[in-house]
């Protein structure tokens, strides 16, 4: 064989056990891939904020690094981290994503500097993963789970409202110096919870209570339908969304413990004073102003 057949048969030997070595490290590591972080989907005004890079237009199937700081001015943007996990942000929503180790072993973080997110943890965490959020006043954590969180502030007291859709969320209070409560309240499907801070005192509102669709936006509302056609555990009937979503609501006018009139009326229409009055002095209690929303009662005062 002459040099130059020699040199082309060395390389190529070389080449198949470089192709082998590559084999054995991506057989060795194939429940250690690299965490996936990237916008699955976005329409309408956002920005990512990278340190060291600044400001980036987001688009579909954008790569997301830990640490990005991402916002939705409105529109609709979802990120979407591993294979399993969906974050919704709605209208006036900032956060801080922080995601580290790899599809086995998760430790996902976001700090939700304002607005609302929905979460969708389609599949049980493992023992050695973690998903938490934090707020201004509160910290939560789950295993698996579809859940909202909305960080408002209204008359200077600011809130986290946290609703659980599906499975469990554990909740524990934030202090302003920056320590944590010793209990955790736990809120579990088909409830919701209140954490208030005032400048003076975090606490609790009450105890979780039974979730008011009624309050929620309606894009939620639609990923909730979605979410049961594909058999998730929601408590609340494709039917009650449609009709939260659509109207219309039935207005009953009480006078005495009985029913003196009724009215249909659309959504986020409003209710006509009755032509007649059950009695000669007195008022129907209610600003008649007010938008429609949900089925209600009126009483005579």
């Amino acid at each position: 064989m002459n040099k130059s057949g020699k040199k082309i048969a060395i390389i190529a030997a070389v080449a198949i056990v470089v192709a082998a070595v590559l084999m054995v490290v991506l057989f060795m590591n194939k429940d250690k891939a690299y965490r996936l972080l990237k916008i699955y989907e976005v329409e309408g005004k956002a920005n990512v904020s990278r340190e060291g890079t600044g400001d980036i237009e987001p688009y579909a199937n954008m790569v997301l690094e830990s640490g990005d700081r991402v916002s939705l001015e409105t529109g609709k943007l979802t990120i979407k981290a591993d294979e399993d996990k969906y974050i919704y942000l709605e209208d006036n929503t900032e956060l801080v994503l922080v995601a580290e180790g790899d599809a086995a072993n998760s430790k996902t973080k976001i700090d939700l500097i304002s607005g609302a997110i929905t979460n969708d943890i389609q599949n049980k965490l493992s023992t050695e993963s973690s998903y938490e959020i934090n707020t201004p006043n509160s910290t939560m954590s789950v295993r698996g789970t579809i859940y909202r969180v909305c960080v408002y502030e209204k008359d200077g007291i600011k809130y986290t409202k946290i609703s659980v859709f599906e499975g469990e969320v554990v909740t524990r209070l934030k202090y302003e110096d920056g320590t944590y409560s010793d209990e955790t309240v736990s809120v579990t499907k088909g409830k919701e919870v209140i954490i208030y801070d005032d400048g003076t005192k975090t606490d609790y509102m009450s105890e979780p209570t039974d979730i008011d669709y009624h309050e929620l936006p309606d894009d939620v509302l639609k990923l909730l339908e979605i979410q049961i056609k594909d058999d998730r555990d929601i408590p609340v009937s494709e039917e009650e969304i449609e009709r939260i979503i659509n109207g219309p609501f039935t207005v009953i006018f009480n006078y005495q413990g009985s029913e003196f009139g009724r009215q249909t009326v659309e959504k986020n229409a409003n209710a006509t004073v009755p032509v007649l009055s059950p009695a000669e002095s007195g008022s129907w209690d209610f600003d008649f102003s007010t938008p429609i929303d949900r089925d209600m009662t009126i009483e005579w005062k």
